[in-house]
């Protein structure tokens, strides 16, 4: 059995315990790739619906919630518990951490990254995505961040920071608005590197991933591209000279 295989047998298997024990269930968080073999494994799931939840909108890493098609409750009812947030805070003099620190540090106490979500991160710590399993566990081991002393504490997954967002804007003309040619032109790669990015499923178009570098973009859509990062086709429209398409990427920095 493939590894694909072995991810879907699992998904599987929650959508049955959902649909012939007739409770939610779900997923541990997955990654882009392993959210598109969920939602294709759902399609066809008689009898239970499924919703992809990360703690909070923009999440990359998201879980799939399976809930029984008759079952009367709302979206927000059944997610309800599912995640739980350890928030660090650095000491008042500190160095500020990256996503990898953070990263590296928890995966090196041993836990499997299906446990983990989205960990946003701010000058002064960061907020951590888990699944309510791993709490205590966090909270008496994870004392350091790389070398830095830090404090924890664990909150509900709606007390959430998300914080402020910087960008910076791309401008740029392409033959097509296609996906290989927008992540050429946000990613600062060339078309061929792009289009490879893309055909190794490393990048996701609106939280799925894509691995046809034709498929067209549609403004307004989100583009990540794995260890890359991530940005936004904002604009599209209006012909330069040569009748390339302009286009207005935001990126995120």
């Amino acid at each position: 059995m493939t590894k694909d295989e072995l991810i879907t047998a699992r998904i599987e298997d929650k959508i049955a315990q959902c649909r012939d024990g007739w409770y939610v269930t779900s997923t541990g968080l997955l990654d882009t790739h392993e959210q598109a073999l969920a939602i294709a494994a759902s399609r066809h799931a008689a009898g239970v619906r499924t919703l992809m939840y990360g703690g909070y909108d923009d999440a990359e890493r998201r879980m799939m919630v399976c809930i029984p098609k008759d079952l009367p409750l709302s979206d927000d009812e059944a997610v309800e518990g599912l995640l739980r947030v350890i928030r660090v805070r650095l000491p008042a003099i500190s160095r500020e951490l990256s996503h990898r620190d953070y990263l590296g540090s928890i995966l090196g106490l041993g836990i499997e990254r299906r446990l983990t979500g989205d960990i946003l991160v701010r000058p002064d710590g960061a907020d951590i995505f888990i699944v309510p399993g791993i709490e205590s566990f966090l909270l008496e081991e994870l004392h350091r961040i790389g070398s830095v002393e830090v404090k924890t504490e664990a909150l509900d997954a709606g007390e959430v920071i998300v914080p402020e967002a910087r960008t910076e804007i791309i401008r740029d003309s392409v033959s097509s608005v296609r996906l290989d040619s927008v992540v050429s032109s946000t990613f600062r790669l060339s078309r061929g590197k792009a289009a490879e990015a893309v055909r190794k499923g490393l990048v996701s178009v609106e939280h799925a991933e894509c691995i046809k570098p034709d498929a067209p973009v549609h403004e307004g859509s989100s583009i990540v591209l794995k260890g890359k990062g991530k940005a936004i086709l904002a604009e599209t429209g209006g012909e330069s000279k040569k009748g390339r398409i302009r286009i207005v990427i935001k990126r995120f920095v």
